[in-house]
C-alpha cells in the first residue's frame, strides 16, 4: 500500500489507512502518530504513538518501530494504550524482547475515556470512547495558552507586573481544538461526543461508501458508512475540515472521491478529503 501526505487545514498529515489492512497517521509537527499498523521510514521519527485499539491493522508494527528507533540511537518511544489493554500490550513487548534478544526500550502509558493527556508543546489530548466492536478510544487534541483576563486589557505593563508580583491571577487558560481522531467507530460517536462536532479538524473513519455493504452491516462490524454521514450532514456544520480514513479496499481512490462528493451536500463535500493516494 502506498502512503500519502496531505494538508488538512494547514496541518500536514502523512501515513496509510485502509480498512482491515493498515492504519498509521503521522503528525510530524507534533512528533506523534495515531496507531501503528505500518512502520514507514517517516514513522520511525514519531516519538509518541497514540493507540486507539489493539486490532492488528492498527498495532501490528510495534516491534518494527521499537527496533528501528533503537537501531538509529533515538530515544525510547512513548506508547499510549487503552487502560484495558495495558497488561496484554506489555506482555506482547516482553515476548518481542525475548524473541529479538534485545531490550527494545519504551515507555508505556495507559489512558481511559474522560482523561486529559499532556503532550507537551502546549498541547493536551482529551480522551473519549469510540464505539467499535472492540474497546476503542479517540483523541481530541487541543492547544492551550494563557490569555489576559478582559478586566486587565486597559492596564499598563507596569500595573500588570505589579499585579503578578502580588500574586494576583490575571490570565485564564484557553483551549483551542486542533485535531480529533476517532479511531475505528460506529457513527454514534458523532452524536454522543459534542466536542467532535466542533473540531477544527476531524479525522473520521468511513469504511464503506455504497450499497456493496449496507449501513446495517457496517454497524454490525463497528464501522461508519458514508450514507450515515450524508443523512446527518447537519452535525458537521461547525467542523472545520473533515478527513475520511480507513476506506475499504473495495474502493479505488477515484471511485471513493466521486462517491463522497456525490453523496455529501456541496458545503460539506468542499471541506472533506479522502485519505487515499491517487
Amino acid at each position: 500500500m502506498i502512503g500519502m501526505k496531505l494538508d488538512l487545514e494547514g496541518l500536514p498529515i502523512a501515513g496509510v489507512s485502509r480498512g482491515g489492512l493498515e492504519t498509521c497517521l503521522e503528525v510530524k509537527r507534533w512528533s506523534l502518530a495515531f496507531d501503528l499498523g505500518r512502520c514507514q521510514r517517516s514513522t520511525v521519527g514519531c516519538a509518541r504513538i497514540l493507540f486507539t485499539h489493539t486490532h492488528m491493522d492498527h498495532m501490528g508494527a510495534v516491534a518494527l518501530h521499537l527496533a528501528r528507533r533503537a537501531l538509529l540511537g533515538l530515544d525510547p518511544p512513548t506508547y499510549i494504550v487503552p487502560a484495558v489493554n495495558r497488561a496484554a500490550f506489555e506482555a506482547l513487548l516482553e515476548a518481542w524482547r525475548e524473541l529479538d534478544g534485545s531490550d527494545l526500550p519504551c515507555r508505556v502509558l495507559s489512558v481511559d475515556a474522560g482523561e486529559s493527556l499532556p503532550l507537551g508543546k502546549g498541547l493536551v489530548a482529551r480522551v473519549f470512547a469510540s464505539d467499535h466492536r472492540a474497546p476503542c478510544l479517540g483523541y481530541h487534541i487541543f492547544s492551550q495558552r494563557e490569555k489576559l483576563d478582559p478586566r486587565y486589557h486597559e492596564a499598563s505593563s507596569e500595573e500588570l507586573a505589579r499585579l503578578r508580583r502580588s500574586g494576583q491571577v490575571i490570565t485564564h487558560r484557553v483551549r483551542t481544538s486542533e485535531l480529533a481522531f476517532c479511531g475505528d467507530t460506529r457513527f454514534d460517536v458523532i452524536k454522543t461526543e459534542r466536542h467532535l462536532r466542533q473540531a477544527r479538524r476531524l479525522i473520521l473513519e468511513c469504511t464503506f461508501l455504497d450499497e456493496r455493504v449496507s449501513v446495517e452491516r457496517a454497524r454490525e462490524m463497528g464501522h461508519v458508512h458514508l450514507d450515515e454521514i450524508a443523512a446527518h450532514a447537519e452535525l458537521f456544520r461547525e467542523v472545520g475540515a473533515l478527513l475520511l480514513t480507513h476506506v475499504s479496499a473495495r474502493y479505488g481512490p477515484a471511485e471513493a472521491r466521486e462517491l463522497v462528493h456525490r453523496k455529501l451536500p456541496p458545503w460539506l463535500a468542499q471541506r472533506t478529503q479522502v485519505f487515499l493516494p491517487d
